[in-house]
């Protein structure tokens, strides 16, 4: 199977990863594999242990468990992102679609379900490596609805004000003030923005939710990024409330 998302091991560029899971024989694989990448591979066995590792020298990217003892992924997630942004790849044993949502929702940027391919994972921490990194050339800033993206500093402000997006938050905001009015897919932004040809598309429609809830005056009704029915979504910077 090919995939949209892989890359080169002249390509990749070494970063820092912490990993979290409290079974050691899934921990030393990751690492393993991680560390063939060219990454430093930092890990810890439970919730506070990340945090504490966390605070001491932040790392590039996390590849955190669900299951922890004592504090679960998600409360650790949730501290980690509260301390500021920090890439969250999330390992869930689990099938339950209300928990990989769950772990989105508290501002997870990927998740891999329990068993996986170590191989996969390598990838899909590279795809977000490369969407965390700044571009290598100065982007133009892009400017709608009150709302202005600065590419190269991966900031967005609304009426001069910053909002706090994740990764995956950045970056599909930024495709759709770059295609106003053009309705896409699912599909289309699974592999537009995630940079994936197959994949869980209620990951899609989190982040389009969690979109909402920072950009929109009234996320309830919203004005900016629109429903199209049977379709997908449509961003109208001046459109009217649906």
């Amino acid at each position: 199977m090919q995939h949209a998302y892989g890359s080169t091991q002249a390509q990749r560029r070494s970063a820092r990863v912490l990993v979290v899971d409290d079974d050691p024989t899934v921990a030393e694989v990751v690492a393993a594999y991680l560390d063939r990448a060219g990454h430093v591979v930092d890990r810890a066995g439970d919730g506070p242990s990340a945090l504490a590792r966390l605070a001491a020298h932040r790392p590039d990217l996390v590849v955190l468990d669900l299951m922890l003892p004592g504090m679960d992924g998600i409360e650790v997630c949730r501290r980690m992102r509260a301390g500021g942004p920090v890439p969250v790849i999330m390992l869930t044993a689990r099938g339950d679609e209300e928990d990989r949502i769950l772990g989105l929702e508290v501002g997870a940027d990927d998740y891999v379900t329990k068993p996986f391919s170590p191989r996969e994972l390598v990838l899909r921490v590279e795809s977000v490596l490369r969407r965390s990194r700044p571009p290598a050339a100065p982007g133009h800033r892009m400017a709608a609805a009150g709302l202005t993206i600065d590419p190269t500093g991966r900031r967005v402000t609304k009426h001069g004000v910053e909002l706090a997006l994740t990764l995956r938050e950045f970056d599909l905001l930024r495709f759709f003030l770059r295609h106003p009015g053009r309705a896409f897919s699912r599909e289309d932004l699974m592999r537009e923005v995630w940079g994936w040809d197959f994949g869980d598309l209620s990951t899609v429609t989190v982040h389009v939710r969690r979109l909402r809830g920072k950009i929109e005056d009234d996320p309830a009704r919203p004005r900016l990024i629109r429903t199209v029915w049977g379709v997908g979504y449509r961003f109208e910077p001046g459109g009217e409330a649906d």
